[in-house]
Formats: structure tokens, sequence, C-alpha cells
């Protein structure tokens, strides 16, 4: 089996103590060689999803009957929008494990696969019942993007109304849960309501998860300029400045040129020349001799 790079720095107890339980039901070097790939999946899933589904790919191949394992294959290759791969790898962790978590997930993989009615009877199915509020919040996001795949845009804003909407308790879902309501304010045409709900979500999201400061400052007609590409225009005039700032030089040269060559300009030289010896010696004083300067008599 063909292995990937890891870092030394990877040892494997990089992993939750949850996944490392499982992991104790294989040999020792085995469960570490897994443990270690999953890390890498972890480490390269948002950066560079397709990096994590090859190494989600070693670590099934090594550990495909770990529930942890086809979990972090799911999840890869949802990141890499294939949905059909990632549905299979939910639902047999769900198998394995009894676990409602990943119904959220499993919903919008079936978005992802055009089949936003199959969404929706998930999300009222008894399953959800049995979420947490985080999971009950992303069962809201996946219905409220399912009503709007099939053009129920009202029923999408409806969907998102709910208790944690208006809770001002901050949660780590709280700007996925406001942007998504400002969106679809947006696209409705209530172009008030969503400003002030992207202004939420930016007050809410501390660590960057949506680009709701961005959303926002388009609703308020700011235009960002990217100094770089100023740069590169600059650098891109500048030769042309350049250039005829060299052709207006050449030209005075050129004119200095003629003007020293001109046969006419140097033919009026020296007539000035001569007319200036004529005139010096016209008005040239006249100088009368001393008697001790007269010549002597015969």
């Amino acid at each position: 089996m063909k292995r990937l790079p890891i870092p030394d720095d990877v040892t494997g107890e990089e992993i939750d103590a949850d996944v490392r339980q499982e992991l104790q039901s294989l040999p020792k070097g085995l469960a570490e060689d897994v443990s270690r790939n999953l890390v890498m999946v972890a480490r390269l899933i948002d950066e560079d999803p397709e990096g994590a589904y090859a190494y989600s790919k070693i670590a099934l191949r090594l550990a495909s009957r770990v529930a942890a394992v086809r979990e972090a294959a799911g999840f890869a290759a949802y990141a890499n929008q294939k949905y059909s791969e990632a549905l299979a790898e939910f639902r047999a962790a769900r198998r394995m494990t009894g676990n409602v978590d990943l119904w959220p997930v499993m919903a919008d993989c079936e978005r992802g696969l055009g089949r936003p009615e199959k969404a929706l009877d998930m999300a009222g199915a008894p399953e959800v019942h049995k979420l947490d509020k985080a999971g009950q919040v992303e069962m809201r996001l996946v219905a409220a993007g399912a009503r709007r795949d099939i053009g129920q845009l009202d029923a999408a804003i409806v969907t998102l109304q709910s208790p944690e909407l208006a809770s001002n308790s901050v949660q780590p879902w709280t700007a996925r849960l406001r942007y998504a309501y400002a969106d679809a304010l947006l696209a409705a045409g209530r172009e008030d309501e969503a400003r002030e709900w992207f202004a939420k979500a930016v007050e809410s999201d501390k660590d960057g998860s949506t680009d709701a400061s961005d959303r926002l400052a388009e609703l308020d007609g700011v235009e960002f300029v990217d100094a770089l590409v100023e740069d590169e225009d600059e650098d891109e005039v500048a030769p042309e400045a350049e250039a005829e700032d060299e052709a207006e030089d050449e030209s005075e040269t050129a004119t200095d040129a003629e003007a020293d060559t001109d046969p006419d300009t140097e033919v009026e030289s020296e007539v000035d020349d001569e007319d200036d010896i004529v005139e010096a010696e016209r008005t040239k004083p006249v100088v009368e001799a001393d008697d001790d300067d007269e010549a002597p008599r015969g």
C-alpha cells in the first residue's frame, strides 16, 4: 500500500480521546499509523481538501471497520464535494455507532446530490429531536437551504426564524445562522433588514468564518481597492511616461543640433561679426600725438 509522507512532529496523540479509544481495537503499530493519517486529515481539510482526502483514503484502507475512520473519510469526501461517497461513509459510521450527530450533514449531502426534497424529509424526521442544540441549528440551516433550492424563499426565511436567531447569546453557530438569515432576506429584496442582520453576523463572527463584513460593506456602497493592483497599474504606466520623456528629450536635442548646423544661421553670425568690427573701427577715438612724439626736423 502506497503511503503519503507524514511530518515527524505528527505523533497520532493529537486526535480526540474518543477516537483513540476506538483505535485500541487495532494492533498498536496499526493504531498509531491510522491515527497519524487521521491527524493529517484534520490538519488539511480546510486548506487542502484534496490532500486531506488522500490521507483519509489511506486510513480507510487500514481500518475501514472503525467508525471514526469512516466519519473522517466522509468529511474529507464532503469537503471535496463528493457527496455520494460522503453520504455512504456517513451512513456506515452511523450504522456502527447508532449516533444521530451526522444527520444534518447527511441531509446536506442529499442537497448536494440534487435531492432537496429528501433533505426536507430528513429535517422532519424523529432523529432531529435527538440532536443537541448545535445539531438542531445545523438542521435548520440545511432545511432553509433546501427551501431555497426549490424556490421557496419566504419559507426559507421562516425556517431560520427561531429562538436561537433571536438570542443575544453568542454561540459557535450564531454567526452562520445570522448570516444565512441576512442572505435570505437580501435574496427576497428586503435590503434594510438584510443589512441589520449582516451587521449582527459581523458582531458574532469573531473568527471570520463568514464574509459578513464584506457583504455589509457592499450594501453600504464601500468599494475595496487592492493596493497591489494599484502598484501594478503604476508600473505599467511608468514605462509609457518614460518613453514620452525620452521622446521630448530627443526632440529638444534634434532642435539644438539643427540650430548648430543651419547654414543660414552661420552666415548671419559671420555678418554680425563683420558689422561689429566696422562699427568698432568707426567709433575708435583719435589719439593726438604729443610733442615728444613728433618727427625730427630736417
